[in-house]
């Protein structure tokens, strides 16, 4: 019996057409699956485009409640094995569509998963975007940020720097997927960690049968017996 192919999900902020933040965020993928594949591990790749669910991350916003595509997005991130997560910067921050989307979000969705921070922006004074927003952002959720970023401004396209950038990042992303670091960490901690009850995480109890009573939340919550 073959192993299941590593899934890659990729989140896009850009909504401009043709958008850089998506060419970005494709580069990145790409060497990603190279790198995977050289090594023998079969992986494959999705987009998840934020501009045409932005009416629905509106409304779940306001009610609570995402609808049919906003849905059927998040249960292919709680899926994946790893998030490539890419934004355009606007007015000195990430894109407010990409925070939407993420405020949406379980808070225990992406707990010790990888993560690839890219940003792109019209300027190199805004590089310090990803790790003085994005990182932030992926440590609250408890994701497994990767030690390089890759950004982009107009200049950099044409430099050899950034497909140097791209690659050390992508093969980061390669390495901790092969050695399965993001799901050896949810196996041995994941009772350790606070979880809403029924949310769409892989791992969410649904029924009172799934909830460990016996974890050190738990235990605490019952006053520490």
């Amino acid at each position: 019996m073959t192993d299941p192919a590593t899934t890659l999900v990729v989140v896009s902020a850009g909504v401009s057409e043709p958008s850089s933040t998506r060419l970005l965020a494709d580069r990145i993928t790409q060497k990603s699956l190279e790198l995977l594949r050289e090594a023998g591990t079969p992986a494959s790749a999705s987009v998840i485009e934020l501009g045409p669910l932005a009416v629905d991350i509106a409304r779940a916003t306001v009610s609570g409640f995402p609808g049919e595509q906003l849905q059927a997005a998040i249960e292919r991130l709680a899926a994946a094995d790893a998030l490539i997560a890419s934004t355009p910067v606007y007015k000195a921050g990430i894109s407010g569509l990409f925070k939407s989307f993420v405020d949406v979000l379980d808070d225990d969705l992406l707990v010790a998963k990888p993560v690839l921070l890219a940003a792109t922006a019209g300027s190199p004074r805004h590089a310090l975007v990803i790790d003085e927003q994005m990182r932030p952002l992926f440590a609250y959720l408890r994701a497994l940020t990767l030690p390089t970023s890759v950004f982009a401004a107009p200049e950099d396209w044409a430099a050899t720097e950034l497909g140097g950038r791209i690659e050390r990042a992508a093969s980061e992303l390669a390495v901790m997927l092969d050695a399965g670091v993001g799901q050896r960490i949810a196996d041995r901690a994941w009772s350790g960690y606070q979880h809403e009850f029924a949310g769409n995480s892989t791992r969410a109890s649904r029924t009172t049968a799934d909830v460990d009573f016996n974890s050190p939340l738990m235990r605490l919550a019952a006053g520490g017996r």
